[in-house]
């Protein structure tokens, strides 16, 4: 492992500050504040009775997740324009939000969910690169902390979710493989990739393309291997939260 030293001080392999602050959004059924270094990302879930027309139309049983994902027009150094004032999602909003999604529903029983959508809802308040595998890792805590104030309420028996999920970004940088890429290295990055993962190690996506660049063989093994360290911490650092909020009750 090359002992790079990056713009903010860090190693190749290491994550930036990570910390998740719970209940940030009131009227949630569950919410954390995420940061990753100065990524800031508000995620909320919210369980509402009902599931879409579609299921109903299909005859799909159990309930629903889905996710929605929005950067405020504050969240970059120049302002950014609403979506809604453009008619229409941009395509970088419409495929973070069904990545988001996507990564939730592998690790939801939703037939455990009953006749329920849960919605989650992750809003970029600061942007410095990786808001979307922010976006992810915050959202499964959301989500737990809001199955959980449906059980202790007794609308739900059991939990649905059946894991835990994180995601993170690696990149070659100058050649240099690194972990956890910000703003300044995701926008000149040769190769980047964004890894979604479960607590138990299994890949739910892999997204990863050369930015005018190729990588080879063993530079793939070499980011895999590095997300896959940075994932189990990311794993650690939910688990030791969900402890705090949770388990301390």
């Amino acid at each position: 492992m090359p002992n790079t030293e990056r713009a903010d001080g860090r190693k190749a392999d290491q994550l930036r500050p990570v910390s998740f602050e719970a209940n940030f959004a009131p009227h949630a059924t569950g919410s954390v504040l995420v940061r990753f270094g100065s990524t800031q990302v508000i995620c909320a879930a919210t369980i509402e009775p009902g599931v879409p027309t579609w299921m109903k139309q299909q005859g799909v049983k159990g309930g629903w997740l889905t996710a929605e994902y929005s950067m405020l027009p504050y969240s970059t150094h120049e302002r950014k324009a609403r979506d809604i004032n453009k008619g229409r999602l941009d395509g970088r909003t419409v495929e973070i939000q069904r990545l988001i999604g996507r990564s939730l529903r592998a690790m939801i029983d939703l037939d455990k969910l009953g006749q329920n959508t849960l919605w989650l809802d992750c809003d970029v308040l600061q942007a410095d690169g990786g808001t979307r595998t922010a976006s992810i890792t915050g959202a499964y805590l959301a989500a737990r902390l809001a199955v959980q104030k449906l059980i202790d309420a007794g609308d739900l028996r059991e939990s649905p979710l059946t894991d835990s999920v994180a995601a993170v970004s690696v990149g070659l940088f100058g050649g240099v493989g690194l972990l956890d890429l910000a703003y300044v290295e995701d926008k000149d990055a040769q190769v980047d990739f964004n890894v979604v993962m479960t607590g138990q190690g299994r890949f739910v996506e892999v997204q990863g393309t050369g930015e005018e660049s190729t990588f080879s063989h063993e530079q793939l093994n070499e980011l895999l291997a590095m997300a896959q360290k940075g994932l189990k911490e990311l794993s650690a650092l939910q688990a030791a939260f969900l402890a705090r909020h949770l388990l301390a009750k």
